[in-house]
């Protein structure tokens, strides 16, 4: 009997078990019919929310500027360095101490003005020697005048000899010799006394000083006291590349060819002047002519040794067709452009870039582009061949919002004026 109970109480464990793991089951077969459920309703609102409108299925709205025909100016970059008219290091011409400065350093001087005095007193001494030698020969001529009179009465009174008038005449020449030495050594003193006054040699900017007063100064001294600058006017020295030269050559017979400084920044033109000359020879390790063009420079915007951006106006091309730069989208075929036709559609059209100025890219004779052809400027990501867009309204004249401020005010950046080969992108 107890045999048969132990066996009855194993089989009973053993069937509570059986059930214990049914139940698991079902409630694990539940609970992913709920997941089911819940996944198949979010799916399900997913999908009506798209049925209702998906993003990429609506018009993308993209900003556009109409293709233009305008004369079109093509300009030459380069960088430059400002050349002054002249240079002059002011330096004394005698040696002695410095007593006086009388300029003010970095301030313009005009040709005379006095900038320094060196001091006068041994060379006013020289000069008083010099003076003093003057009028002792000129008293020992005038005695010997008197007696070349005396000495030709003897004569032609038979009471001197010819020996004696001939000596006379002789000491006479003499002194006259002596005297024109003593003529010039009072000039020469008298100009070595001017030159203790050191005066302007030109209109100009005046550097700092080189040395202060109570300082020994001399004629051989290599910094000098000043550096005198003229940049009025001033002169520009910059480089182009020699495919340019035979256009150069051209235009520049006709007329000088207009030069523009900028700043470093580019933001703000310095002064407008014209192509002076070429050089005579191209540099060969560059592939570069150098140019030098003349400012005005009345105001005074030009420094010396300044480096500036350069613009050169190389030519005005008449009612030439222009597309918006930042129309221009690349791709493995080259450039082109996205079009809007009037219903909204887009169409890829190939371009062929040629020169770009303020916004503005000329194109070639040929493209499929006509004047007033809405071209896509902002808000050209994911669009496609045929797709539809909505057009936003843009301000007039304006290719994009990233625009220089030149630009914008209707100033051209020197920045934006890229002269390219023919069948080249622009910059971008």
């Amino acid at each position: 009997m107890p045999h048969q109970s132990t066996e009855l109480s194993h089989k009973s464990r053993h069937g509570w078990l059986i059930a214990g793991v049914v139940i698991l089951l079902l409630a694990a077969a539940g609970g992913l019919s709920v997941w089911i459920d819940g996944k198949a309703t979010v799916t399900g609102a997913s999908a009506a929310r798209d049925s209702m409108g998906k993003p990429g299925n609506r018009p993308q709205p993209v900003q556009v500027l109409a293709a233009r025909q305008a004369d079109f100016s093509v300009w030459l970059d380069a960088i430059g360095t400002v050349i002054p008219n002249r240079v002059v290091t002011v330096r004394t011409r005698v040696d002695g101490v410095l007593q006086k400065l009388a300029f003010r350093e970095g301030h313009r001087v005009k040709k005379g003005d006095l900038l320094a005095e060196i001091d006068a007193h041994p060379f006013q001494i020289l000069l008083d020697q010099a003076q003093g030698q003057l009028i002792r020969d000129q008293a020992l001529l005038d005695n010997a005048q008197r007696d070349l009179v005396r000495y030709k009465d003897l004569w032609a009174k038979d009471a001197a000899s010819r020996q004696q008038l001939d000596t006379q005449e002789a000491l006479v020449r003499q002194y006259q010799g002596a005297l024109a030495i003593d003529r010039a050594q009072v000039e020469h003193a008298r100009l070595q006394l001017s030159y203790t006054r050191i005066l302007a040699p030109l209109d100009g900017q005046i550097g700092l000083r080189q040395t202060d007063v109570g300082n020994l100064v001399r004629a051989n001294d290599v910094p000098g006291l000043a550096v005198i600058t003229q940049t009025q006017p001033a002169n520009l020295i910059f480089a182009l590349p020699e495919r340019h030269l035979s256009t150069l050559r051209t235009r520049q017979t006709r007329q000088p060819l207009r030069v523009e400084a900028w700043d470093v920044g580019q933001r703000e033109r310095l002064a407008v002047g014209r192509l002076l000359s070429l050089d005579n020879q191209i540099d060969t390790a560059t592939g570069t002519i150098r140019l030098k063009a003349e400012f005005d420079n009345h105001d005074a915007r030009l420094y010396a040794n300044q480096f500036v951006n350069v613009r050169l106006l190389l030519e005005v091309r008449p009612q030439v067709l222009q597309i918006p730069v930042n129309a221009i989208q690349r791709g493995s075929r080259g450039a082109f452009v996205y079009r809007v036709a009037t219903d909204g559609h887009l169409a890829v059209v190939p371009v062929t870039p040629d020169a770009s100025e303020a916004g503005w890219t000329a194109i070639a004779v040929g493209d499929a582009i006509k004047v007033g052809d809405r071209l896509v400027v902002d808000g050209a990501d994911r669009l496609r061949e045929g797709a539809m867009v909505r057009v936003v309204t843009m301000e007039k004249g304006v290719a994009s919002n990233a625009q220089s401020g030149a630009s914008l005010s209707g100033k051209s950046s020197p920045g934006e004026a890229k002269h390219m080969g023919k069948g080249k992108p622009p910059a971008q």
